[in-house]
């Protein structure tokens, strides 16, 4: 066989499928020379192409990025963007319900990181600015780009990095093509509720088209899926010091041990299973003319429909914060590892949706003007709507403490930390025993009394939007030394988003009566729950009953302390930016220099509206709040690409860069108290947002070779250090009111007031190294042809103090990542196992209210696998553009881990393994 030698000619020409603006123009630069050389051209499908055209990315992009590409639409290598961008060196994912969501970059989380969509920021649909990419369906992805170091035209800020997606290119594919994609998916585990679903399916369909002589292109793919999850979860409230548990108040039996706070206690628990389903609806449009070389019009258009309906059962345990007597009977390493809970049970049938809808729309016009000049102008618009309906319904053996069947609940902490096993002495699926409404005083307000919380509803809501407008310029340069070219251009960005955040008591209509059995037409069976011990517990359709009048609500906004008002509140953001890139074409020493260097200047105005919150006679009082700030920064980069031969480089980046405030951290909603006995100390204490915060920044630095000895084949080193400055963390400013009076009317003592909320402060640095290889392994032996390795490791050290001096570890930071992948794609048939590793890291999760709380996560190692058949490529010309594909996900069993402060375990998520059996046919 012969050997494959690499050549940049080689690389340009295989790279001539992408849509790339780079690699377009890397292939016309070296058109010339194709009469000169002689080169064999490998031609590979499947898993290899996607590897060979991700590699080309990466070699001909003047910044350091990373890339993943698709054979074709609908057919990137896994069934997930994030699944996708997690194997890539330096990037990791953060689990939510099982699926891989939340992006961090080199350590940075994904509030440090932009999401663009064919270049352009998009809005989020959670309270901040990270994107949740189960959101977008990987089937409508031709490429995703992620940029490590910035250039000073990207249209999107982040101190980690951009993550581009990009839709196909109509008039680059050249080719007409019809897809028809459907996937079948089962999870692991058997249905955990009688009601859930362990299976479902996907399908996609795309065309791309071209017309009237090829000036007119068109791309469309419509997807739909519903989708499975299931989880096994054990839930701790927390845990509390056994001496201080026990002076405000606790019901504890020492059993002989000395009660002191070296030790910690159970709480309470809430441990249960989940059955969920995802369904999205998504419609991608791509329309190009181009009816001569000077001009070039492209409209492109995305829409996503996402429900995702979660069933949760679970019998709640009440530890030492919820009255009855816990009984110590072993403590290992500090912690209470075995003990007895007598206290009564509540039995959990929840049910949460979450719908969100997303709509982006944008439209580019490339002309060019003179033969040295061509202007670009882009608008586009992306907006968000997402809805929460989260219900809480509780059932017992009575109304009120005291009143029904105590259990005596024997509890053992798993040694493996994978949660508890309870031994309870009730029968939980006895329909006679067990009855709607609430057996624990949990309610205790001022228009619900503590035994009429029957259940809760949590129902916050976000509406976002984006509008950008960017005119620039293009402006071919001679004789200007190193400089080949010059762009600049102006953007102006319009971002709002609102959140409005309620809760309703629950409380059945038949309050203050006996509790009741559940009516015969509602119960559905039985939950399984011996994984914790319990056995079966009653199942029924809560919603339905909530659904059919048998509760009424109470917004918990009038008397929660002003919580659901601080939480409610409106952040916009203008930004006006301009920029000027000089591209870099030289000789250094007779080799090849390339690059840019660039400054961009960033103005933003940013103002919030809200609510002052106050309590007078029990209930909550609001004031409207309105603040605005603006700042400027600006931004220079450079980077600079060294040819050292055909195939090695050496390159650099310089550049300072910004991440913005948390959107839900900039907000103008305040709980305000006032204290009338305050002389010259403050009479008041403010808490909630702060609308004036500012920009994290850094100044970053990275240096790497590059060496790329095959088609198919390349590795890299890189070390990368960032300066950390002005990062955000809780603080207090001191304040006089200009005007307040007291609640009741009357002149305050004073106005002095003291504010509790996020700051700028503090700095530090963040270093790594990143190491990555692409090995094909045909360069050992020819036997091997077909085989390969892709792998990467990243090291990172930080250190970092807030701005009182004290250690702060950055939100997403795992001091290790690494990825490995092991394939054979040759003659129609592929298989590769994948594993993505990263270590410990604190992350963001929602908390009670859907509040974001940081806890510690445990690192986790899952590996995937796929095997795939493609009959056109096998040489089954009858069949030639159909494949199939079995896939395994989480085959590794690897669950989420979160801990509490003492090392004990806070929540166990057992997701099981995920399968999925597809197709796709190309006509």
């Amino acid at each position: 066989m012969n050997k494959f030698k690499l050549s940049m000619l080689t690389l340009a020409i295989a790279a001539a499928s992408s849509s790339s603006l780079a690699l377009a123009q890397a292939v016309a630069e070296t058109e010339t020379k194709a009469d000169e050389e002689a080169v064999e051209v490998i031609s590979v499908r499947g898993f290899r192409r996607s590897l060979q055209e991700s590699q080309n990315l990466k070699m001909f992009n003047s910044s350091f990025v990373e890339a993943i590409s698709a054979e074709d639409i609908g057919k990137l290598p896994d069934s997930s963007i994030a699944e996708s961008l997690a194997r890539l060196p330096g990037l990791a994912a953060q689990r939510l319900d099982g699926r891989a969501s939340r992006i961090t970059i080199r350590g940075f989380g994904e509030n440090e990181s932009s999401t663009t969509f064919n270049g352009r920021e998009q809005v989020s649909i959670n309270d901040n600015r990270g994107v949740e990419f189960d959101l977008y369906p990987s089937e409508i992805m031709s490429q995703v780009v992620v940029y490590k170091t910035p250039d000073a035209k990207l249209e999107a800020e982040g101190i980690a990095g951009v993550i581009d997606l990009r839709t196909a290119s109509p008039l680059a594919r050249g080719e007409r093509v019809l897809q028809v994609n459907g996937q079948y998916e089962r999870t692991g585990f058997d249905k955990l509720n009688p009601d859930g679903n362990n299976a479902g399916a996907r399908g996609t369909f795309a065309y791309i088209d071209q017309f009237a002589d090829n000036t007119i292109g068109v791309a469309l793919a419509v997807t739909t899926m519903t989708s499975p999850n299931q989880e096994k979860r054990w839930n701790a409230w927390g845990y509390d010091g056994a001496q201080q548990a026990v002076d405000w108040g606790a019901g504890i039996n020492a059993n002989g041990f000395e009660l002191s706070n070296d030790f910690v206690i159970l709480g309470g628990a809430k441990p249960f299973a989940r059955s969920s389903t995802l369904e999205r609806d998504s419609v991608m449009a791509v329309v190009e003319y181009a009816p001569n070389d000077k001009l070039k019009l492209v409209a492109d258009a995305l829409y996503v429909d996402f429900s995702d309906e979660k069933i949760l059962r679970g019998i709640e345990v009440p530890g030492i914060w919820a009255g009855g007597t816990t009984t110590i009977n072993k403590i290992e390493n500090g912690i209470v590892t075995e003990g007895t809970i007598r206290n009564q049970a509540v039995v959990r049938n929840d049910y949460e949706v979450r719908d969100a809808e997303l709509k982006a729309f944008g439209f580019n016009a490339k002309y060019e003007l003179t033969d040295y000049i061509s202007l670009d102008f882009d608008v586009s618009r992306s907006t968000v709507k997402r809805q929460i309906w989260s219900m809480e319904n509780y059932s017992g053996t009575g109304r009120g403490e005291g009143v029904g069947a105590y259990d005596n609940i024997d509890y053992v902490l798993n040694a493996d930390g994978t949660g508890a096993t309870f031994s309870p002495t009730l029968n939980y699926a006895d329909w006679n025993l067990i009855l709607l409404g609430a057996p624990l005083n949990w309610g205790c307000k001022v228009d619900v009394p503590c035994d009429a919380q029957d259940g809760f509803i949590n129902a916050p809501e976000i509406d976002g939007d984006l509008t950008t407008l960017r005119l620039a310029a293009t402006q071919a340069l001679e004789n200007a030394g190193p400089f080949s070219s010059l762009e600049y251009g102006i953007s102006h960005k319009d971002r709002s988003k609102t959140k409005r955040s309620e809760g309703y008591y629950l409380t059945l209509k038949s309050y203050p009566d006996a509790l009741a059995p559940v009516p015969e037409q509602y119960r559905i069976g039985v939950t399984d729950l011996s994984f914790l011990g319990f056995g079966n517990m009653i199942a029924y359709d809560s919603r339905a009953l909530v659904r059919d009048g048998f509760y009424f609500g109470i917004p918990e906004s009038r008397a929660d302390g002003g919580g659901h008002k601080t939480r409610s509140w409106t952040v916009n953001e203008q930004v006006m930016a301009i920029f000027t890139q000089a591209n870099i074409d030289a000789e250094v020493m007779d080799k090849a220099l390339t690059g840019n260097v660039g400054l961009r200047y960033v103005k933003t105005k940013q103002d919030s509206q809200g609510f002052g919150s106050f309590v007078v006679d029990q209930l909550v009082q609001t004031v409207p709040t309105d603040v605005s700030h603006d700042f400027g920064i600006l931004l220079p980069s450079l980077n600079l690409k060294l040819a050292l031969d055909e195939q090695q480089s050496v390159r650099f980046g310089a550049a300072k860069t910004m991440s913005r405030p948390r959107m839900d951290d900039m907000n103008a909603s305040m709980n305000i108290s006032y204290n009338a006995n305050a002389t010259t100390a403050e009479a008041w204490s403010v808490g909630g947002g702060n609308p004036t915060l500012e920009p994290k920044t850094a100044i970053g630095f990275d240096l790497g070779y590059e060496n790329y000895f095959h088609s198919e084949g390349y590795y890299a080193v890189t070390v990368f250090h960032k300066e950390l400055k002005d990062w955000i963390f809780d603080g207090s400013t001191r304040f006089e009111f200009d005007n307040i009076t007291a609640p009741d009317g009357s002149e305050p003592v004073n106005r002095l007031a003291v504010s509790n909320s996020k700051v700028n402060g503090g700095s530090g640095s963040l270093s790594g190294l990143e190491l990555s290889a692409s090995i094909p392994l045909s360069i050992l032996h020819d036997s091997l042809e077909g085989f390969g390795i892709f792998a990467s490791h990243t090291k990172i050290t930080s250190d970092i103090k807030d701005q009182n001096g004290n250690d702060f570890e950055l939100p997403g930071l795992s001091d290790k990542i690494q990825t490995f992948t092991f394939y054979y794609d040759r003659d129609g048939f592929s298989a590769r196992a994948s594993m993505r590793k990263r270590s410990a890291f604190k992350g963001d999760i929602y908390n009670i209210g859907f509040a974001t709380a940081q806890v510690d996560i445990d690192g986790e190692t899952i590996w995937d696998a796929q095997l795939g058949y493609d009959f056109g490529a096998a040489g089954f010309t009858q069949l030639d553009g159909l494949s199939v594909f079995l896939q395994g996900q989480n085959l590794s069993n690897q669950p989420f881990t979160t801990r509490h402060g003492s090392g004990a375990v806070r929540d166990f998520q057992d997701y099981g393994r995920t399968y999925l059996l597809g197709f796709s046919y190309k006509f």
